[in-house]
């Protein structure tokens, strides 16, 4: 086996996190995400429809260059992208400046009152309709306890105990997954739906996730390490889908 950074095997436990979607829009935000969500279709998902980053639906497994062109599958402008988020035809992979242990998220604005925000983010985009129309998983490659907090300043992205509260179409096609972060993959299969580490990354252990976790959190019955990228993983993202490195940049070895 060829030795892999730790970039690599988050982009590998983002990938299995599109395991078993068929045939749906892949949305991967971010420079891992990007990379993930096209090792999952070139390695065991095929039939995964990607997006450029912009308006289109591509073909081929490069993320950010496309050195013979665009293949353009199918253009996807706002107004074809929120048929797919409204039929629940998406799985979407959101960053997240806080998050709950319900999965609550929060990347709208930093401060006790969003009127007058502390730190002003990004907004709220379209976190609310992800959540509540279709699969959601979220990438941090900052785990920490600023970033796992017991309650989120602002609720852009909704987590497990609002919208059971909420209950009705909230629920209905709820489907809030897994968290990568670069120390661990954590789930929400804990008591009452909380987050629950599911496993670690190699050289990290149980314990040190705990303490970069700002609240209470539960652990699988065997905590596992996450799964190393197979030498045919490797080559993919090193050689067609992410030969500049940009990996790297995001989340240095």
């Amino acid at each position: 086996m060829t030795e892999a950074t730790r970039a690599e095997v988050c982009i590998v436990a983002l990938a299995e996190c599109f395991r078993g979607d068929g045939e749906i829009v892949a949305n991967p935000i971010g420079t891992i995400p990007m990379i993930a969500g096209r090792l999952a279709r070139a390695s065991f998902e095929p039939d995964l429809m990607v997006t450029d980053g912009e308006a289109a639906l591509v073909a081929g497994d490069e993320a950010f260059a496309w050195p013979n062109g665009k293949l353009v599958e199918y253009y996807n402008p706002y107004r074809s992208m929120f048929d797919v988020v409204w039929s629940g035809r998406r799985h979407v992979v959101m960053g997240a400046t806080q998050i709950d242990p319900w999965g609550n998220q929060n990347f709208a604005a930093i401060g006790s009152d969003y009127r007058v925000p502390k730190t002003q983010l990004i907004g709220f985009r379209g976190a609310p309709g992800n959540t509540v129309n279709h699969a959601t998983s979220y990438w941090v490659a900052n785990h920490s306890p600023r970033v796992f907090v017991e309650s989120v300043d602002v609720v852009t992205g909704v987590g497990w105990n609002r919208a059971l509260e909420a209950g009705g179409a909230a629920i209905e096609f709820f489907d809030l997954r897994k968290v990568v972060t670069n120390l661990a993959v954590l789930d929400f299969g804990g008591p009452d739906h909380r987050m629950r580490l599911v496993s670690v990354h190699p050289g990290i252990d149980a314990d040190e996730v705990a303490a970069a976790t700002g609240f209470d959190l539960a652990r699988a019955p065997e905590v596992a390490e996450s799964r190393m990228p197979t030498d045919e993983e490797l080559r993919l993202i090193r050689e067609l889908i992410d030969p500049g490195s940009l990996r790297s940049s995001e989340l240095p070895d």
